[in-house]
């Protein structure tokens, strides 16, 4: 009986046994088969995968939006920030300096007096605009009233002699004078004559007309006053003239200064590490504050030799065109010159650009308008209102332009009550 049993448990183990063999063999062949297709299917995933990551990289570097700050706005919020695409933008390649404006003083005229007298009266003022010919001042002039003494004399005694000519040829014809009397007659006249000219052509030099002359020979009275007019058309630079003031020629300082406005001086200092970038006939534009969106043109005519030691820069100055007047003596200016082509860039709005605490400069990027992402990026140049970006930002994306100090200032808060 014992051994009944024995057998039919041997049975039953053996059976078993077996049917554990059969199915551990169908159960690896089954993952043998999937096992080997998966293997297979793998890189053909990953090669995918890579591509489509290729395909999606922006060139130039970008940041990792997945480890970067966001915000997201309510749509109260969403009303204070605006939005707009990064677009490519020419960036020219400049240099920039500070000066300010003056007179052309190549242009610039300096008035003195031909002769020594006293100022009588001004008839132009510091800033005024004249005429050539134009009357500045007038002077009490005594070599004037010389000149003109001599002119009245001379003018008598011609009369004179005129007269005793008349006589002389009557007293000829009677046979009361002899022949050298009546000479000498002559003589005295034409003398009288050159002297005469000679007279007036002394006092013509002072301005005096022939008008005048003949008024002041039958009066008999010399007029001492001397007109000194503007040599040329222009805007009254300097004045230093005063009524009472005795003035000599050529003794400075020129009672009056002249300048030709339609052109003016920029005097500006440039880094002594600039200098190489400019050279004289370089075409320069120059802006001032008194008309922001206006430009003057120029050109860069000298250039200091030396440095100063102090501030370590060269002096420059250059020639603008002013053919409406508009600029003043004085005016504060900045110029630029361009010193290279210009280079196209990825550029935003300077109000997109924030300068964080640590001195790095960031973008906030959003796709729906709702969320925004900082980005850290390179920036370049400056020009019209733009800001070159050098490296973190694509073309087309979209970046918030005002409002981005406000994402900024939001990010900083939720950072201190994420702290607290």
């Amino acid at each position: 009986m014992a051994e009944n049993k024995t057998s039919e448990i041997w049975t039953i183990s053996k059976r078993t046994v077996v049917t554990v063999i059969v199915l551990s063999a169908i159960a690896g062949a089954y993952f043998a088969t999937h096992l080997d297709a998966a293997r297979k299917a793998v890189p053909a995933a990953a090669v995918a995968a890579a591509q489509a990551a290729v395909t999606d990289t922006p060139k130039g570097p970008v940041a990792d939006t997945q480890s970067a700050p966001t915000i997201e706005l309510t749509e109260t919020q969403m009303e204070t920030v605006k939005v707009e695409a990064a677009g490519m933008r020419e960036f020219p390649i400049e240099k920039e300096a500070i000066g300010s404006i003056d007179f052309n003083q190549d242009m610039a005229v300096q008035v003195f007096t031909d002769y020594p007298g006293r100022i009588v009266q001004l008839s132009a003022q510091l800033g005024d605009v004249v005429s050539k010919g134009e009357i500045l001042f007038t002077i009490d002039s005594p070599d004037l009233v010389q000149a003109a003494s001599n002119l009245i004399s001379a003018a008598g005694v011609l009369e004179l002699t005129s007269k005793n000519l008349v006589r002389a040829k009557v007293l000829y014809e009677t046979k009361a004078w002899s022949q050298q009397q009546y000479e000498q007659a002559v003589s005295d006249q034409m003398t009288a004559e050159g002297a005469l000219r000679a007279a007036r052509d002394a006092v013509r030099i002072f301005g005096k007309t022939d008008a005048e002359m003949d008024k002041m020979i039958k009066d008999r009275r010399v007029d001492p006053i001397l007109v000194i007019s503007s040599p040329v058309s222009g805007r009254i630079s300097d004045r230093q003239a005063q009524p009472g003031l005795f003035v000599q020629p050529g003794n400075p300082p020129a009672p009056y200064t002249v300048a030709d406005d339609s052109t003016m001086w920029m005097i500006a200092t440039v880094a002594e590490s600039d200098t190489p970038a400019f050279r004289i006939g370089q075409d320069v534009t120059v802006r001032v504050p008194a008309y922001p969106d206006h430009t003057f043109s120029g050109r860069i005519t000298n250039i200091a030799l030396n440095i100063d030691p102090n501030t370590r820069r060269v002096v420059m100055r250059s020639v603008i065109k002013d053919p409406h007047h508009e600029l003043w003596a004085g005016m504060f200016a900045r110029f630029i010159i361009r010193t290279g082509n210009p280079v196209r860039s990825v550029a935003v709005p300077l109000d997109g650009v924030v300068r964080e605490g640590d001195g790095t400069q960031s973008v906030w990027v959003t796709t729906d308008q709702r969320r925004f992402t900082q980005r850290k990026v390179k920036i370049g140049l400056r020009h019209e209102g733009y800001r070159q970006i050098l490296e973190g930002l694509r073309p087309g994306e979209l970046v918030a332009t005002d409002g981005a100090i406000f994402l900024s200032n939001m990010l900083i808060i939720s950072t201190s009550s994420g702290a607290d």
